[in-house]
């Protein structure tokens, strides 16, 4: 292979890179990830990186064209997998449901905070890629992946490598698909199986989700991750739940369910989210010092005289002036739509102007230290993994304090409907800080991945910009199907629709929460400042670790992520990654390393066609209930069996689940077999 690296590395080499038929396929792939990656993260608050699927189908794609090569096959994934991590922005703007200020998803306000705000995120790292890129040793999993996955599929065994990928992908997607059909539509098959412990004079329960989809994003997060989380469920509810149901009085014709469920959406949730800020902050400050570095070296390269001149192919960035063209494009971008969004209000000129120059200031300025720190923990860990909702727990309270400071200052809370138009405004300021956080998050992977497989980082660069805009057209429209078809907590579009079917949000909830009680004064703070104690107490717990023992670490936000989000949803990402950790310790003991890394592979593709099959469905019958509902039809159209049938479909659902685990495991442990 080093031949060839250095074949696809040369300086002169002039091979087709950015491409309009790469561009359109690009474009399509862009469509179905961003469609998945937003069912996903208002399922459960998680999306997956797509850039190795979308790295193998472009592969199968254009090695129907002969001219096709690595260069080109990367441009698809950077600008496919830029616009499904773009979907992050998710994590807030559904907020703007739950206070009831929009009634649906605004199409043009999404379109450019996520399209504007993604392009920032995209300018934001170009000074960083040589300091984080070419000269550091930041692990960057999914770009290294990537790059492997490419090198094999463009390479000698270029038959072999593309489509065996495309088959783990399929059949993933596949399987996950007629799981979910016969879940959700038909409803054959229950989803996930409660079961309720009494403790004393208080309650819990031990649930277990079936979602095949998580079960994929846990096998993609890993082990650490994984089992922090399950340290997360047990402190929720072997510990906060259990006390808090045994010490607090039973409200009246309250069953001791209900009761355990509202202590745990009230109390406990609000503890998660202290210890997820805590963790946040703590991760900023631990990379403080080699973000600031990267960013004076990459500042010191790019005002060298003559940059260009005489640099390496791979080494050319965009120009100073494209990033300066941009950038006042973008923002003007900005500033117009935000005033767009707060001059419906009626409030003076200059009110409106300055609420326009700070929340887009804020905005902006924020949202530079933002990518830098997203740019380097996306190296260290991921982007899967990266921290991605702790910083919008931060952006939503720095938004909330200016924005309560000039609401204050211009007597907006005596107006009528003024404490909901603050909260809306600290809500957007923050929707834009998300794009800029989750594209830098993602952006840098790419770089990585053109690094090692010989791009030129400027043509990367202009198709991570096409990748935003792309993807920010197909956010809205997908974001107000599933809320039309399942609504959210607090914002349910039709009276009758039952709650317990609403797409969670988590991140959108809880930030829409923390913004509330911060304008209203009515947060329950004391379990907040729990949250914050627990923490500390974790940060703590994971540096002793880390320091005492040679590979065991509990990263806090995985546990405060544990305790905060609901319990169903969090067991099947366990399940997850546990699996994976023993199918690789497993294989590497009976087969080797090479067998064991090509099992990982193998799994890491077939998770991630778990997700892509899953999401779709979700998508797809979001688009029939829907229509259903709107000629006066069914929530559940689909659906061949009645309410009573639920008991039944739990334990079917059970079963289906535990044949769906050796099936995976096959795959995975197919690997060995293969080779051997």
């Amino acid at each position: 292979m080093k031949h060839e690296d250095n074949e696809f590395m040369r300086h002169e080499l002039r091979l087709p890179e950015l491409t309009v038929r790469g561009m359109l396929l690009g474009a399509v792939l862009t469509v179905i990830f961003t469609a998945s990656n937003v069912y996903l993260g208002l399922k459960v608050g998680l999306t997956f990186s797509s850039a190795i699927p979308a790295a193998v189908i472009s592969m199968a794609a254009l090695k129907m064209a002969k001219d096709s090569n690595i260069l080109e096959n990367n441009m698809v994934q950077t600008q496919a997998s830029a616009a499904g991590t773009l979907s992050a922005i998710i994590f807030i703007i559904p907020g703007m449901l739950m206070i009831g200020y929009w009634q649906g998803f605004e199409f043009w306000q999404t379109l450019l905070v996520s399209a504007c705000g993604g392009c920032l995120g995209v300018l934001f790292t170009i000074p960083l890629r040589r300091a984080m890129v070419v000269h550091s040793d930041l692990a960057y999993p999914e770009g290294v992946a990537a790059a492997e996955i490419l090198k094999v599929g463009s390479g000698a065994n270029e038959q072999e490598g593309a489509s065996s990928g495309v088959k783990e992908i399929t059949s993933g997607g596949i399987l996950a698909g007629i799981i979910a059909f016969c879940t959700n539509a038909l409803q054959v098959l229950g989803s996930e199986l409660s079961l309720w412990i009494p403790v004393g004079r208080g309650m819990t329960q031990l649930p277990l989700g079936y979602s095949t989809a998580l079960v994929g994003a846990g096998y993609l997060i890993g082990i650490a991750a994984g089992l922090s989380m399950l340290v997360g469920i047990l402190i929720a509810w072997v510990g906060f739940v259990p006390y808090y149901t045994i010490t607090s009085a039973l409200p009246d014709g309250m069953t001791m369910q209900k009761f355990a469920g509202k202590i745990y959406q009230d109390r406990v949730r609000l503890i998660g989210a202290g210890a997820m800020g805590v963790a946040a902050i703590w991760t900023l400050i631990t990379l403080a010092r080699p973000v600031i570095d990267g960013v004076k070296e990459s500042l010191a390269a790019m005002r060298m005289p003559d940059a260009d001149k005489g640099k390496h192919r791979m080494d050319i960035d965009m120009s100073v002036k494209s990033i300066a063209l941009v950038f006042v494009v973008t923002v003007i971008g900005l500033l117009g739509i935000f005033y767009a969004f707060v001059s419906p209000e009626g409030l003076p000129m200059t009110e409106n102007l300055t609420f326009v120059i700070v929340g887009v200031g804020v905005a902006v300025l924020m949202g530079f230290f933002v990518a830098a720190a997203c740019a380097y923990m996306a190296g260290l860990v991921g982007t899967s993994s990266s921290p991605i909702s702790g910083i919008g727990i931060l952006a939503i309270i720095v938004a909330s304090l200016v924005m309560y400071g000039l609401c204050s200052s211009f007597g907006i809370f005596a107006l009528p409907g003024g404490e909901k138009f603050a909260t809306a405004t600290a809500i957007f300021t923050t929707s834009i800080i998300m794009a800029i956080a989750c594209i830098s998050n993602d952006n840098m992977q790419d770089l990585k991945t053109g690094y090692l497989v010989g791009a030129t980082p400027w043509r990367q660069q202009v198709a991570l910009l096409l990748g935003c805009v792309v993807g920010a057209f197909v956010i809205a429209p997908v974001l107000n199907l599933l809320y039309e078809a399942y609504g959210f907590p607090g914002a349910l579009p039709r009276p009758d629709m039952d709650p317990s079917q609403a797409l969670a949000a988590p991140q959108a909830a809880l930030m829409t929460t923390i913004a509330q009680g911060i304008f209203s004064s009515t947060l329950a703070w004391e379990y907040v400042y729990i949250g914050l104690g627990l923490g500390v107490v974790l940060v703590i717990v994971d540096q002793l670790l880390k320091r005492n023992t040679r590979s065991l670490c509990l990263p806090p936000l995985a546990v405060g992520m544990g305790i905060y989000l609901p319990p169903s949803v969090q067991t099947p990402l366990v399940v997850g990654a546990v699996l994976g950790y023993f199918l690789r310790k497993h294989m590497k003991a009976k087969c080797g390393e090479e067998q064991a890394k090509e099992g990982a592979r193998r799994g890491t593709l077939f998770a991630s066609g778990l997700i892509v099959g899953e999401s779709i469905i979700g998508v797809l019958l979001a688009g029939v209930i829907v229509v259903s509902v709107s000629n006066g039809g069914s929530e559940a159209p689909l659906a061949i069996v009645g309410k009573g049938f639920a008991n039944t479909a739990e334990w079917l659902g059970f079963l289906v689940f535990i044949v769906f685990l050796g099936i995976f495991s096959k795959v995975v442990l197919g690997a060995g077999k293969k080779q051997g």
